[in-house]
């Protein structure tokens, strides 16, 4: 992003099996234009649709995550009710089309609003030690609708949810912490590569097992227990016939680490 885009963008790199993709708009606090939620949505397509990337790492230029979206830049979108993310295109909310790949987060600083729901929309969440989040949107006359009023459920719990979203209150890491929103935290200037590290762990293991442990996982919370229960036989015979699953035999076998393809 050129300094005199004042709309942002996100930067896209590729680091082996892993799609990194940066908030990038660091002089507004990385707030969030229309044209960056396109731009992230594109990102997160990428990582989708491309066989050779196997997880995505979520990060941030700058001192902050994002302090959420540039309301009066979303205000026409809000009022028609456009969630811009584009047809087809997978939603980095996971409130459409969901991304089936994992998906780590490093978060830090101000991390408030569109940043939560963005964090929680992926799988796993390092937070810098000097993070302020906060689910604000009360205090402007709107209730989240990225998917933080489902979600801050599903990972906290009623309570803690409710506290939160109710009082729009600015809380740190540690809370964060403690509610179940983030998985680990780490000293500010290393949430991107402790993030990174989690994301090649990942990338150890057959990417289409990763994927369908994912997605069992969904099938649970969005259908219910015993939709993932009957999914469990099936997925599990596909997987045993793949090249992948002979050579995780093998690998165990002759005591050393997979070598998996995707196949």
């Amino acid at each position: 992003m050129s300094e005199n885009n004042l709309e942002g963008g996100i930067t896209v790199e590729t680091k082996g099996r892993i799609l990194l993709m940066g908030i990038n708009r660091p002089s507004k606090m990385n707030g969030f234009t229309p044209e960056m939620m396109d731009d992230l949505s594109d990102a997160y397509t990428k990582l989708e649709e491309d066989p050779e990337l196997w997880c995505g790492v979520l990060f941030a230029h700058g001192d902050h995550f994002t302090a959420g979206l540039d309301l009066p830049k979303f205000q026409e979108r809000m009022q028609k009710g456009e969630r811009g993310r584009g047809k087809g295109k997978v939603d980095p909310t996971s409130l459409g089309r969901r991304c089936t790949k994992p998906i780590v987060s490093a978060v830090k600083g101000v991390t408030y609003t569109l940043g939560i729901e963005l964090m929680i929309a992926g799988d796993i969440v390092v937070a810098a030690d000097n993070c302020r989040f906060s689910q604000l949107e009360p205090l402007r006359g709107i209730h989240a609708a990225g998917g933080a009023t489902i979600r801050f459920v599903q990972r906290c719990g009623w309570g803690n949810a409710m506290y939160h979203l109710l009082t729009s209150d600015v809380f740190d890491s540690e809370e964060a912490f403690r509610v179940g929103l983030v998985q680990e935290i780490v000293p500010f200037g290393s949430e991107l590569e402790r993030a990174i590290e989690i994301a090649e762990i990942i990338c150890e293991g057959a990417p289409l097992a990763v994927q369908a442990t994912k997605r069992s996982s969904m099938r649970y919370v969005v259908d219910g227990e015993q939709a993932a229960i009957d999914a469990l036989g099936g997925d599990q015979v596909i997987l045993a016939g793949t090249e992948d699953a002979q050579e995780g035999v093998d690998s165990f076998k002759e005591r050393r680490k997979g070598n998996f393809k995707g196949r």
